[in-house]
């Protein structure tokens, strides 16, 4: 299921916002390496595909570990899964303040959600800033088809 608060069209990147999770499979570096770069499931492979490196900096990825990265925010690899609504909690607390700092600009105009429910509870200050803020939110970390679709109505993948 899909909810839609507003509907978007074409918009450019400062208006967009992508928030996805991160994901067990990872990339084996010895060093820290973009967080884009590092997850290797969910929707991080078909971003690296499909969006022009001018959005890159519009995604954020919600990390078990680190709380909310920027995509090219450099982070060594770790093994760490949300499993208990408690662990989501105190994960709120640290994504809160990073996340309202994106959505405090004034140019954002409509925020895409991909989530599991576990990590949907950690972002759940979002919904304080909709409306006027539109949201697309996806209860499934796995939906590109989804995604895709959001992304080319905002004119965002190649």
């Amino acid at each position: 299921m899909t909810a839609t608060l507003r509907s978007a069209a074409h918009i450019a990147a400062l208006e967009g916002l992508i928030i996805v999770s991160c994901s067990r499979r990872k990339l084996v570096s010895s060093r820290p390496v973009p967080a884009l770069d590092l997850y290797q499931g969910a929707l991080t492979p078909h971003l690296r595909e499909h969006l022009p490196i001018g959005y890159r900096s519009r995604v954020r990825i919600v990390s078990a570990e680190h709380g909310l990265l920027h995509a090219d925010e450099p982070i060594e690899s770790y093994d760490h899964k949300l499993c208990v609504p408690a662990e989501a909690e105190r994960l709120r607390a640290r994504v809160t303040p990073r996340l309202a700092v994106d959505l405090s600009s004034l140019a954002l105009r409509h925020v895409l959600v991909v989530l599991d429910p576990m990590y949907m509870a950690a972002v759940a200050s979002l919904f304080d800033y909709a409306p006027p803020l539109g949201l697309t939110v996806m209860p499934h970390a796995g939906d590109w088809i989804g995604a895709a679709a959001v992304l080319a109505r905002w004119g965002w993948v190649r």
